[in-house]
């Protein structure tokens, strides 16, 4: 019955969502990323706190760990965000919180990412000084050999950093920062960043950074930016990375409909409705520098829960011995409310 009424519900969510996306859908094809995912349901529901950033790992023991970007309810996450740690007895959860790694009265922490190198624990991260709108964000990085800390942070911090030069695609952000260790055993941080051109203000590009060491010091690509829609006015953001099965990937929020654009539809940049409002785009590279057409990665939280469509954002995934186990989604609790999480089981996904 619960199976019967989860896919009951997916065929009406289609009837109902397609039509608004259905230029991107007529063209993007569905990747088998997307075909794997089933949903569980949201996690996090705390309405003393907005939590936006779900960055899962396993212990050695197979115990869920969750790293957490959160905010105040009555609060701003450029103002007073904070990054704590929570553990769940399995990952559909409940999760506890059970400390707060990065708060401080001057800075703001948020986009946590979280990988483990060997026998060391790698979190790279965005910050930022307490001040709205703000002074730029930058990319920070810490690791540990426990998952309950201490916590290192590199001495290169910030390892990424707002160029500041006039007209560069880089000028205004490093931040939403994606870590992996690379198949030639080198370190990259994939991250987002944003231009002040008077003509694309604010355009968000996807850029790479490789460091011969973990803790850095990261020199930008020479081909910067990795990927960017800069001359259709567009942007793409939250990039979550990783390498599976010799390939490289990338799951993005498509914030400015691109997907209509590969569609032979572009939107007018400036009615677009900014955000996660629609499905994820999902890449695949051989180098993880040229990244061709993507594939519909992910669907709107719409297709998988019975609700309308609202923010469903900065994916991640939680890995099992090498394996993708279940995703994370931050899932907005209304169309004005950031706030929550979500997970979805990844089932047995096999790249074709």
């Amino acid at each position: 019955m619960k199976e019967f009424r989860r896919n009951s519900m997916r065929i009406w969510t289609l009837i109902i969502v397609l039509p608004l996306f259905s230029c991107s859908q007529k063209q993007l094809k569905v990747s088998s990323f997307c075909e794997s995912l089933e949903a569980v349901h949201r996690i996090m529901e705390d309405p003393q706190w907005a939590s936006w950033d779900m960055a899962p790992i396993y212990d050695d023991e197979g115990n869920p760990h969750l790293f957490v970007g959160r905010w105040p309810s009555d609060g701003n996450w450029l103002v007073n965000a904070q990054i704590v740690h929570a553990v769940a007895e399995s990952p559909e959860g409940p999760y506890e919180v059970l400390d707060t790694l990065f708060q401080d009265d001057t800075i703001s922490y948020f986009n946590p990412h979280i990988s483990k190198v060997d026998d060391l624990y790698v979190m790279v991260y965005s910050y930022k000084e307490r001040s709205f709108p703000g002074i730029k964000q930058r990319v920070g990085l810490a690791t540990s050999a426990s998952l309950d800390g201490p916590w290192e942070e590199s001495p290169y911090n910030p390892v990424l950093a707002p160029s500041n030069i006039p007209g560069s695609f880089n000028c205004m952000h490093a931040s939403n920062p994606s870590f992996i260790q690379d198949l030639e055993g080198k370190f990259r941080i994939y991250y987002k960043t944003m231009s002040d051109q008077p003509d694309d203000p604010h355009i968000r590009t996807i850029a790479l950074a490789i460091a011969e060491n973990i803790q850095g010091p990261y020199v930008p690509h020479q081909d910067n930016p990795v990927i960017s829609y800069a001359e259709h006015g567009l942007d793409v953001e939250d990039p979550y990375n990783f390498v599976y099965r010799g390939k490289y990937y990338m799951i993005l929020e498509d914030r400015m409909d691109v997907a209509s654009t590969y569609a032979g539809s572009p939107v007018d940049p400036d009615t677009v409705r900014q955000g996660g409002w629609r499905p994820a785009l999902i890449y695949e590279s051989e180098d993880g520098v040229n990244w061709g057409k993507p594939e519909i990665g992910i669907q709107t939280n719409a297709f998988y829960f019975d609700e309308p469509v609202l923010r469903f954002e900065r994916a991640h995934i939680l890995w099992k011995d090498g394996e993708p186990d279940y995703l994370f989604m931050a899932l907005a609790r209304s169309k004005t409310k950031l706030g929550t999480g979500a997970v979805l089981k990844i089932n047995n996904w096999d790249p074709k």
